[in-house]
């Protein structure tokens, strides 16, 4: 059986490619995703892309992603600072998770330094750009592989 993951985008992240560049990149999320499709063949793995501004759209989300998916790999955006109900859904799903983030959250402003995810994802990645998707779902993907 082949295996799925469900990645989610958060708030904001529609406008890449347009929003802070200098922060964000100039790629923009259609382009991303088309690299994680590009990745998930060569993995040969299957990848729903979702984005939603709305916290409880990613909530509904997360909880319809149980005995849907096998893993998770999330950009929650700005909600990684301030959503305990993500959180809370992550944790109530108990799918492997990876927190991913384009810029490296701890070099910039403090209020973005501290995750709600962190502590119930399986890993972080951030700083790496558009890269740090990647990265994530081939982390994911490995420890997917090696748990069964």
């Amino acid at each position: 059986m082949r295996v799925k993951i469900l990645i989610l985008h958060g708030p904001n992240l529609n406008l890449l490619g347009q929003r802070e560049p200098g922060v964000y990149g100039t790629l923009t999320l259609a382009a991303i995703n088309e690299r994680l499709e590009q990745d998930a063949a060569e993995l040969q793995v299957a990848i729903d892309c979702r984005q939603s501004n709305h916290e409880g759209t990613l909530i509904d989300w997360i909880h319809e992603a149980l005995g849907q998916f096998d893993g998770l790999v999330i950009n929650p955006g700005g909600y990684t600072h301030t959503s305990v109900a993500i959180r809370d859904a992550i944790a109530g799903v108990a799918i492997p998770t990876v927190e991913v983030h384009l810029s490296n959250i701890h070099k910039r402003e403090s209020f973005r330094h501290h995750s709600y995810i962190a502590p119930v994802a399986i890993g972080q990645i951030s700083g790496f750009g558009p890269e740090s998707y990647r990265l994530g779902l081939r982390a994911l993907v490995t420890q997917l592989r090696s748990s069964k």
